[in-house]
């Protein structure tokens, strides 16, 4: 009898074929063809992946396109896995050639990894399931995951997909837009994630930017966990954006108060402060009086004494009193006295005036210029 879905009279290994669920076993189910015997399929070649139960599966009366294993006037043995196997070749292949992203059902968690059914058995490594550290991966049995295909073999039977390769592309693409979406001048409020010695790297946004050391604070900084620590809130201001090499420059110090306007109405003139000598000129000293404040000391108002340079009696880093004679923020400008704080100014003047007078009182001969010349007169007269 010829079988009309078939439509042959012998049946080859290879040949696809047609047929209905007629009975299930524990191991096998029994497929009507449409030939003179019953064809077998075994649990086994059933699915790429491992099955328990046949009934799990299949449903008596179901319709199945299999391919004969073996054939023989006694036994037919039939395979799903194997048609499922070279549909699965030709569509995976498309898939990975385009760099195609897919949703697969995770059917097992092995060790290793997950596994899923793709017609072939897809194989997720630990390393490629996610973008951080999995401890426990039971949970993850049933779950659809996004993927690509980062192996793919034919001939090995090998499919290795990679769920993190999605989550990388998509954390790309965000920060893409986010590097886009940026401006120069702008303030922003991120989170300190990482200290260098160079500066810090504040997230704003899902995307990190550099604060570079000078730019963390008004005043001269040495090591930048002097200012910042890591998971501190702070606010920062965009100095620039370089989308092509994802580089964004950040100041923290931009968004802070200057030196100068925090003293603005705390200084004025007639003030005495004490501070650090921190260069010196030939025309006199820069005294820092507050972090990132410098104010000049004239050489005229270093000492109530004559002196060359103020070298002979400053020296940088000595602390030093001085009196304000006058504070302009605007200009950042600052000019300071300290022989204005010398003590005894005035006795000192007096003192020296009455040395002064003294001296040329000891070292009076009592003679005046006429008498010291007045003999030399007379012989001319």
């Amino acid at each position: 009898m010829v079988d009309e879905r078939n439509n042959e009279l012998t049946l080859e290994i290879g040949q696809e074929v047609t047929g209905t669920v007629s009975k299930i076993e524990e191991k096998h189910a029994l497929i009507d063809i449409g030939y003179k015997i019953e064809g077998v399929l075994p649990i086994s070649e059933l699915s790429s992946l491992h099955i328990d139960k046949i009934s799990d599966v299949l449903s008596e009366g179901d319709e199945l396109k299999l391919k004969v294993k073996k054939s023989s006037e006694d036994e037919i043995v039939l395979s799903k896995r194997a048609v499922d196997a070279e549909k699965a070749w030709e569509d995976l292949q498309g898939k990975y050639e385009n760099k195609e992203t897919f949703d697969v059902e995770i059917a097992d968690v092995v060790k290793g990894g997950l596994v899923t059914d793709l017609g072939v058995r897809g194989f997720i490594p630990a390393s490629l399931v996610e973008n951080h550290f999995v401890e426990d991966f039971s949970d993850y049995k049933g779950k659809t995951l996004a993927v690509k295909i980062v192996e793919f073999d034919p001939d090995s039977n090998k499919v290795i997909l990679s769920h993190r390769a999605v989550l990388d592309e998509e954390a790309e693409k965000k920060k893409k837009e986010i590097l886009t979406s940026l401006q120069p001048g702008e303030v922003k409020t991120g989170i300190v994630q990482r200290i260098t010695d160079f500066g810090a790297f504040v997230n704003i946004g899902g995307i990190d930017g550099l604060v570079h050391i000078s730019q963390l604070a008004h005043h001269h900084v040495e090591t930048p966990d002097e200012v910042v620590k890591e998971g501190d809130e702070v606010k920062v201001k965009i100095l620039s954006v370089d989308v092509e090499n994802e580089r964004i420059s950040l100041s923290i110090k931009a968004t802070l108060p200057g030196p100068w306007e925090e003293l603005e109405g705390k200084i004025k003139p007639g003030d005495e402060l004490t501070g650090t000598v921190k260069r010196l000129v030939s025309f006199g000293a820069f005294v820092e009086i507050a972090p990132g404040v410098e104010g000049l000391v004239h050489i005229s108002e270093i000492s109530n004494r004559h002196i060359g340079t103020p070298a002979e009696v400053l020296k940088e880093n000595q602390e030093v009193k001085v009196k304000v004679l006058d504070f302009n923020p605007e200009a950042k400008r600052v000019s300071l006295s300290i022989k204005a704080l010398e003590q005894n100014t005035n006795d000192y003047s007096t003192t020296h005036k009455n040395d002064y007078a003294q001296h040329d009182s000891d070292t009076s001969t009592g003679f005046s210029v006429g008498d010291m010349i007045g003999d030399q007169l007379k012989k001319y007269k």
